[in-house]
């Protein structure tokens, strides 16, 4: 008996998951997959250093194409937007953008994998002002930039996508203001000592950052974005970036009835099966950037937007639409971003986090050099580690450096997973030779250190 599987959002969750049944049932499998962009398996991780010219080519972030897809027996709607979704008659309504009418597609099983969308003020809607979340955002991104002449870049928001995106725009040969209403850059993401770090290494690069700011409007002319309005005046502005995070894209699921967790997203359970009042609903899953998951430290339900988790979640749906058994079992917040030379890592709880999630903790931050500092090419780093005091647990991690710092994150990722001690970690094996690390690598310093503080 075939089984209907219909996938909603084309990106990474959904697309994995419908790879993996399809390798399942093989021929079994009736799947249709709607996707309201004109891409899907891209990397949107990858969009900004398209726009700032480090990837040549944008269908380099294309994984699998929707071409590629078809030819492995999936049904891939390309500007299909899903409007309505009815549980009791099993039927999605997906409205066809470009050819117009509706489309009505019943199924056996749900993939609801639809992402986030960005925070976007009320004020910020105006031609020349863009969010940063897919493929399509992206082109319209590179068009503007390459059909209107553009000298002033104006970043909202100084997280992951806001540095990204001003340091794209810097190597673009715009001048970049990056505007963050924290005092550090990057504060949902590293402790303050750190931010500073980030703040100073980002000012070198030649962007003017900003913080403690607040933006009340944007100032157009002709039609389009001119500038930016602040109480201390308004800053000139030929394209405007939009960095202040992202939410799940839920309002579907929320019209069609299905329960939100305390983060907006989906709640599911270990095999991505969306949760109801009275336990997992029947053929309904969810993945990706519209779910929320378990922090494996703090114990706490939390929303991580990243590609990493995307993949993983809806493979695990995948296997368990066809028939297979895997769970997804929590995350514990590792990401690594760049700004021009600068590094920055963080995995586990910060130090906010950790006292938000009720534990009693010392810290550790220690300077060091990627490799032998004798050895040419040996770029300082600084890593920051956070334990509990009364076992002495890893719980969280923060590195800021120059060449080759942020890929040590993985080790202290591992460490925390595995609920290691920094006295454990000081005796960890890790590779040395001097082109890689000193004798005494800067991870396995900073577990000392906070060993002795405790």
């Amino acid at each position: 008996m075939t089984t209907k599987l219909v996938v909603i959002g084309g990106d990474a969750a959904g697309m994995s998951a419908a790879s993996q049944a399809r390798k399942l049932l093989e021929d079994d499998l009736d799947a249709v997959v709607f996707e309201r962009g004109h891409f899907t398996s891209y990397s949107a991780c990858g969009i900004p250093y398209w726009i700032g010219g480090a990837v040549a080519e944008r269908d380099s972030l294309v994984a699998r194409t929707p071409e590629q897809h078809r030819a492995n027996g999936l049904d891939v709607r390309l500007r299909h937007e899903v409007v309505g979704l009815d549980l009791d008659r099993r039927e999605v309504v997906a409205h066809d953008l470009e050819g117009g009418g509706e489309v009505r597609e019943g199924f056996d099983h749900l993939m609801y994998a639809t992402g986030a969308v960005p925070k976007t003020p009320p004020w910020a809607l105006a031609p020349g002002v863009f969010g940063v979340q897919t493929l399509d955002d992206g082109d319209a991104i590179h068009r503007w930039l390459s059909t209107h002449e553009a000298h002033h870049a104006v970043v909202i928001g100084g997280g992951y996508i806001g540095v990204e995106m001003a340091e794209a725009m810097v190597q673009r040969g715009l001048e970049v203001t990056l505007l963050e209403k924290s005092p550090q850059p990057m504060k949902a993401t590293v402790d303050p000592d750190m931010g500073a770090l980030v703040h100073d290494a980002i000012e070198k690069q030649g962007i003017d950052v900003r913080t403690d700011a607040h933006v009340s409007g944007l100032a157009l002319r002709d039609g389009r974005v001119r500038g930016v309005v602040t109480p201390e005046g308004t800053l000139p502005a030929d394209i405007v970036v939009l960095g202040l995070g992202v939410r799940p894209n839920t309002d579907l699921a929320a019209r069609a009835g299905l329960p939100l967790g305390v983060t907006g997203g989906l709640m599911t359970d270990l095999r991505m099966r969306v949760r109801g009042e009275d336990g997992p609903l029947d053929g309904i899953w969810a993945a990706g950037d519209c779910v929320q998951t378990i922090h494996r430290v703090s114990k706490r339900p939390v929303h991580v937007p990243l590609g990493t988790h995307a993949n993983k979640q809806g493979r695990v749906a995948g296997i368990n639409i066809g028939g297979g058994y895997a769970t997804f079992p929590g995350v514990i917040g590792t990401a690594v971003t760049k700004v021009c030379e600068l590094e920055v890592a963080r995995t586990g709880l910060s130090s906010a986090e950790a006292s938000s999630a009720g534990y009693a903790f010392v810290t550790a931050s220690v300077e060091s050099t990627s490799r032998a500092g004798y050895y040419p090419g040996a770029a300082p780093m600084t890593i920051k580690l956070i334990a509990e005091k009364r076992t002495g647990l890893l719980l969280g991690a923060q590195i800021v450096g120059r060449s080759e710092a942020a890929k040590r994150i993985d080790a202290l990722a591992i460490a925390v997973w595995n609920r290691m001690t920094v006295e454990e970690m000081t005796a960890l094996d890790l590779g040395y030779a001097p082109p890689f690390a000193p004798v005494w690598d800067p991870v396995l310093i900073a577990a000392r250190k906070a060993a002795d503080a405790l």
